[in-house]
């Protein structure tokens, strides 16, 4: 490791980089008054970047391809920028740096000024909320009254009122726990009579109160109150199945929705993280920056290679199954010649070595 470095222009790091060609290069979230001084005392904190890291390791269930694991853990970044980071914090998408990581995931550095004072415990909080942590229904839902409209007219109805819903909707939390009750009920009330019926008794119903909630919840209007007003009509002793339902499945909801990342990372207030256009040593993929919109389109295994497909020759240490620019590669031991993308990728992940 060689650290406490700092440079003066972009061009002074360019040429460092170049004389010593380092398998992998980190860059501190942190800034200091004195980057180059020999202690973390004498640097003078000054703040630092509130950075999210999202890889594989952070999500449930095992994936067949390594191009399945990237197109999945896509999917769930998009979701925390989108969810948490523009829409629940209200940060600025200019003041997002999107970064792919060059192996299994993606950071988000939040370069805002009015995080960057954080110390680790308020960073902390953050990463609480996105997990959804000490998440209470008691404080989210209380029960009233509230006039529903039906087929028959509008009438009063005892209700669950999920907290924080306005005449626009929901937000946060609160809309989410909305949204995963309609959906959990929608689900049930596809499912045809009998199994929709023994399903709804496993949560203490009989047979003749479970034929009434399943007529209820295959209401379209009573799912788009959840959804829309937080309003559950509580009729047909729904509360009870909703009860049992929600304190056996909470926690499970918390990990279906909730933000992911890695939560030591972004505590740490002196992390070091990836060079943005530097190689990943342990798969020669660029660490590629992206904006929100060329995330969108982003595809690791075409637009983070650099190398060519240019034949060169290696020898293969170890067998291995390599996807890279649309193609399967299915490679046994032994030397042969294979595109410098394919030799680069091997090497890096130590299952072959060049032959000049």
């Amino acid at each position: 490791m060689r650290r406490h470095k700092s440079f003066n222009t972009e061009g002074e790091l360019r040429d460092y980089l170049r004389s010593m060609a380092p398998a992998h290069a980190y860059h501190s979230a942190a800034y200091y008054n004195h980057p180059r001084a020999p202690t973390m005392q004498e640097k003078d904190w000054l703040g630092a970047d509130l950075i999210f890291d999202l890889d594989a390791d952070h999500l449930p269930g095992k994936f067949s391809t390594y191009g399945e694991m990237l197109a999945n853990v896509k999917v769930e970044i998009i979701r925390l920028i989108d969810q948490f980071l523009l829409d629940d914090l209200g940060f600025r998408e200019k003041d997002l740096d999107i970064v792919f990581s060059g192996s299994r995931g993606y950071h988000v550095h939040v370069r805002d000024e009015r995080v960057r004072g954080l110390k680790g415990p308020d960073r902390r909080e953050i990463v609480d909320y996105l997990l959804g942590t000490g998440l209470d229904l008691e404080h989210v839902i209380t029960r009233s009254t509230a006039i529903v409209e039906g087929q028959k007219g509008a009438k009063t109805a005892g209700v669950w009122r999920i907290r924080e819903f306005t005449d626009s909707g929901g937000y946060g939390w609160n809309r989410r726990l909305a949204h995963y009750i309609a959906n959990q009920l929608e689900e049930t009330g596809r499912r045809d009579d009998k199994t929709a019926k023994e399903f709804l008794k496993q949560y203490g119903l009989d047979s003749r109160t479970a034929g009434m909630v399943l007529k209820k919840i295959r209401d379209p209007d009573i799912l788009n109150r959840i959804r829309d007003q937080g309003l559950i009509e509580l009729s047909g002793n729904i509360e009870r199945f909703l009860k049992n339902m929600l304190s056996g499945t909470i926690d499970q909801f918390r990990v279906d929705v909730a933000g992911k990342t890695d939560e030591p990372v972004t505590a740490d207030i002196k992390r070091l993280i990836r060079l943005p256009g530097s190689l990943h040593g342990g798969s020669s993929l660029r660490v590629t920056p992206l904006t929100r919109t060329q995330l969108e389109t982003f595809n690791p295994l075409e637009d983070a290679i650099v190398f060519s497909d240019d034949l060169v020759r290696v020898l293969v240490t170890r067998p291995a199954e390599v996807e890279l620019k649309g193609k399967i590669y299915r490679i046994s031991e032994g030397a042969g010649t294979l595109p410098e993308s394919v030799a680069m990728f091997l090497m890096c992940r130590g299952s072959a070595e060049y032959e000049p």
